[in-house]
């Protein structure tokens, strides 16, 4: 487990550093090692040994440290911050609630037809933030309901208190959806054999067979039939929508996000937020039936597994499904079931994620940063780019969430949260 130091609790910025290592002391006696880096609001910046910097809250240090911030700050010339000016739309945490109905507004699901080739197989439709390209004419009523499953997930994701903002990916004006005729279409494109739809993140385009929504043809045009589904739909549109945070997120919370908003109760264009104790419970019950114990493993195994890591755990599909349920377990947890039970802790750890995002959304909107083919990209020496490595930058908030508690004491707190909701739980 990659350790962080309990004076030091998030992750946000990360500059380039101006003075030599010295101790620093909190008002709790605590020390640590680190190099003066800037200022950042009310905040020091800390950087460590490992090359992670830090803003501390200014107050909270020792009184002879505070003097050596503001000293540094009044004589030093720091570099200049990577991360935007905050952002005066965003709702403080404090004032953060969750929502109980959520309704897509109509204007987003009016459609327009862009183009249809029959000799091409492409026809091309758009509603307010995604453009969908399918392999075969839709009805416009079908149409509808895909393109209002879409946006209703958009507009309960930014409803939402975790405080993501869905942006298209650079240079595209709208999100981007591909609708496969048939599972072969579907796997010649890159889908995955064993599922029934995905969001590829490479090429930044959610993918889906006709078979996996429950579609007819009439003539040359299809329509819903008995079988339509939107299940797949919601949990794979919710990873398109974060793409920005997917990697500064441990994937337990990538999955088990997408299955919290999966887990919702959805009728044409509505979602019921406040339904989620009720969903959860469904969900639980039918795994059960499954013969599926609600067992959540190693905890701390679980919480900071790497990508590798992960991947070897999800060899078959069972237990990848047991995965993606843990996931869920403890989304739902850190979301309603921990500390004042309004997840205070979740909404902290994902502002502190936003903040990462917005650094690398200023990174590459400043000019010195060139984008070439291929994905690749070019800066100056004195202008890195945000910490991307898979390895260290999901975990940096990870503390956020533990707030200082050991392993052993949060499945205690996890047990007791679900037990309060009437759900028996196993954590080790």
């Amino acid at each position: 487990m990659r350790k962080i130091h309990p004076l030091l609790g998030l992750a946000i910025l990360s500059l380039t550093a101006q003075t030599e290592a010295r101790p620093w002391t909190d008002s709790a006696g605590r020390k640590v090692e680190a190099e003066y880096s800037g200022m950042q609001g009310e905040s020091v910046l800390l950087k460590l040994a490992s090359g992670q910097t830090i803003p501390f809250p200014l107050a909270r240090l020792s009184s002879e440290d505070q003097a050596y911030a503001k000293a540094q700050a009044s004589n030093s010339s720091t570099a200049p911050e990577i991360a935007p000016k905050p952002d005066t739309a965003r709702i403080p945490l404090e004032k953060r609630t969750w929502p109980q109905n959520v309704i897509v507004p109509a204007r987003a699901v009016e459609i327009a037809a862009i183009s249809e080739s029959v000799a091409d197989r492409k026809y091309v439709y758009q509603s307010e933030a995604f453009e969908f390209s399918s392999q075969a004419k839709l009805a416009g009523s079908l149409m509808k309901e895909v393109a209002r499953t879409f946006e209703a997930t958009k507009f309960l994701i930014e409803s939402l208190p975790w405080g993501v903002q869905c942006k298209p990916p650079e240079g595209r004006p709208r999100f981007i959806a591909a609708l496969y005729e048939t599972r072969n279409d579907y796997i010649a494109a890159g889908g995955p054999e064993m599922s029934g739809g995905v969001y590829s993140s490479g090429d930044k385009i959610f993918k889906i067979p006709f078979p996996s929504l429950g579609m007819e043809k009439r003539g040359q045009t299809y329509f819903k039939d008995d079988n339509y589904s939107n299940g797949t739909l919601i949990h794979e549109i919710t990873h398109q929508l974060m793409d920005d945070y997917l990697g500064f997120l441990p994937k337990w919370v990538i999955e088990g996000t997408a299955e919290y908003t999966e887990m919702l109760p959805y009728k044409s264009g509505t979602f019921r937020a406040d339904g989620h104790k009720s969903g959860i419970k469904q969900d639980i019950e039918e795994w059960q039936q499954r013969g599926f114990l609600l067992d959540l493993g190693s905890l701390e195994n679980m919480m900071t597994m790497n990508r590798d890591q992960w991947d070897a755990e999800c060899e078959t599909s069972e237990k990848m499904a047991a995965m993606y349920h843990r996931s869920q377990l403890l989304v739902y947890y850190f979301s309603h079931l921990d500390g004042d039970k309004k997840g205070t802790r979740f909404i902290k750890f994902m502002e502190a994620v936003y903040g990462q995002v917005a650094e690398l959304r200023a990174f590459f909107a400043d000019p010195r940063v060139k984008r070439m083919e291929g994905g690749r990209f070019s800066y100056p020496r004195d202008f890195p780019p945000p910490d991307r490595d898979p390895a260290t930058a999901p975990f940096k908030n990870l503390s956020l969430l533990i707030d200082e508690r050991p392993y052993p004491k949060l499945v205690e707190d996890i047990i007791a949260g679900y037990k309060d909701i009437g759900i028996k739980v196993m954590v080790r």
